[in-house]
């Protein structure tokens, strides 16, 4: 019997956009490693752990406020 992977995960984050470029995300980034661990992403690296877990990104999807949906599905 082989087992099925059915399902979607959807991460709503801030993404970090390319080195220098503008944008709050870089100022959260600093603030979430100064209070915590936490750190924000870019979406190459959400794709990398996507894959590290055996997901795939299938879609982004912006808002009209700040934060970006991702969503992934079984690879």
């Amino acid at each position: 019997m082989r087992c099925v992977r059915v399902g979607r995960i959807a991460v709503i984050e801030l993404l970090l956009g390319e080195i220098g470029e503008p944008g709050i995300a870089p100022l959260y980034d600093v603030t979430m490693m100064v209070m915590s661990s936490g750190r924000e992403r870019s979406l190459v690296e959400f794709q990398w752990l996507f894959e590290a877990a055996v997901l795939a990104a299938t879609k982004v999807t912006r808002t009209t406020t700040l934060m970006v949906i991702v969503e992934a599905t079984a690879a």
